[in-house]
């Protein structure tokens, strides 16, 4: 099959590198499918596993990148029950796997969903590492609760106001899920982060009540648009840089999450004197420890493309490349290394 990995030699930060390689189908283990990948999507974690690459393996074998795919069932493992051969995915894959920078890729059934059916393989590429990151972020860590059913209708009506969450860097991947779910799933008020007339038209498309520039004093700007206090927050850009800012506008007992690893000691007290919560969410947690509970993605991801297919939820792809190349896998890594991308980059068909 073909693949594209790393080049170990030309990679660098300033300038992304990869070649074609012919390998073996991967080998299936009991609950794997294999899939036909149709179309695949790029993330910043793509580019981060990537600058870790600066020799080629021991074994002599090449790093094949990317978690995000869809594509369609051509094998299954003989445990495997949650799918049927000719069904279309969609996944994130697991961290320590071959990626998805390949034809053919297995993912164990657990972590993959069927795609919408409303929507392309392209389009339905650029959701699943983000809408499950954003899922986990703000059910499982932030406790936020739905206020629709699983077929897209309210459960009831408000009876007291809404609360408030605010997701700083509101633009990206994660961000533009997060703005979603917050505000069709949740019924919260949303306050989103983004730093340029772009990113806050998408923020304020996607459903963002207010957006505010976090290169400026957005603690202020928060609190102009009445809101001395949010109640939840979702760190998605620089947990060092914003942690401080974030805590002062935290409610008492409110809850903070973030995606970003910290570079420098947090200030845990700020958090201490609310009585407030602090979590990290990492998505591949669930498939590297396979936890008992690791199927809950699975159900979220079906859950989540009947939602779009009702109209609730929108896909989140801004930027297509075709076919899947070394060179267009090379200009996806550069966008997102500008770090001014909005949505998702995604790539589709082999030649």
């Amino acid at each position: 099959m073909k693949a594209f990995a790393v080049d170990p030699v030309k990679n660098s930060l300033e300038e992304p590198s990869f070649f074609q390689v012919e390998m073996d189908r991967p080998h299936l283990g009991p609950r794997d499918v294999l899939v036909e990948v149709k179309a695949i999507s790029v993330n910043p974690l793509d580019v981060k596993r990537r600058m870790l690459v600066t020799t080629t393996k021991g074994d002599g074998a090449s790093t094949i990148l990317g978690w995000d795919g869809c594509g369609v069932v051509i094998e299954k493992g003989e445990d495997v029950s949650l799918f049927q051969l000719g069904d279309e995915i969609y996944y994130a894959g697991e961290i320590t796997r071959q990626g998805s920078y390949a034809q053919y890729q297995a993912v164990d059934e657990r972590i993959a969903g069927h795609k919408p059916r409303s929507l392309s393989f392209e389009r339905s590429a650029a959701l699943a590492l983000t809408t499950i990151t954003a899922w986990e972020s703000l059910f499982d860590r932030l406790r936020v609760v739905p206020i629709v059913n699983k077929a897209g209708d309210r459960l009831s009506p408000l009876s007291h106001p809404a609360k408030s969450i605010l997701i700083i860097g509101g633009a990206g991947g994660v961000g533009s899920m997060a703005i979603q779910l917050a505000r069709q799933v949740a019924g919260l008020k949303v306050i989103a982060t983004a730093s340029r007339p772009s990113s806050i038209s998408w923020c304020e498309s996607l459903g963002a009540h207010h957006v505010v520039d976090h290169n400026q004093n957005w603690v202020q700007a928060v609190r102009d648009l009445g809101f001395q206090h949010v109640d939840h927050v979702l760190i998605l850009n620089d947990t060092d840089a914003h942690f401080d800012a974030a805590c002062e506008l935290l409610a008492p007992q409110g809850l903070m999450c973030s995606i970003v690893p910290n570079q420098k000691p947090l200030n845990m007290d700020a958090l201490r004197a609310k009585s407030a919560g602090f979590f990290w969410e990492a998505m591949f947690v669930r498939s590297k420890e396979k936890t008992p509970d690791m199927v809950e993605q699975h159900h979220l991801l079906n859950q989540v493309a009947a939602w779009i297919d009702r109209g609730l939820l929108r896909d989140t792809g801004t930027q297509f490349y075709a076919p899947i190349t070394a060179a267009h896998l090379r200009q996806a890594h550069l966008a997102l290394q500008s770090q001014r991308t909005i949505g998702k980059i995604v790539l589709s068909s082999y030649e």
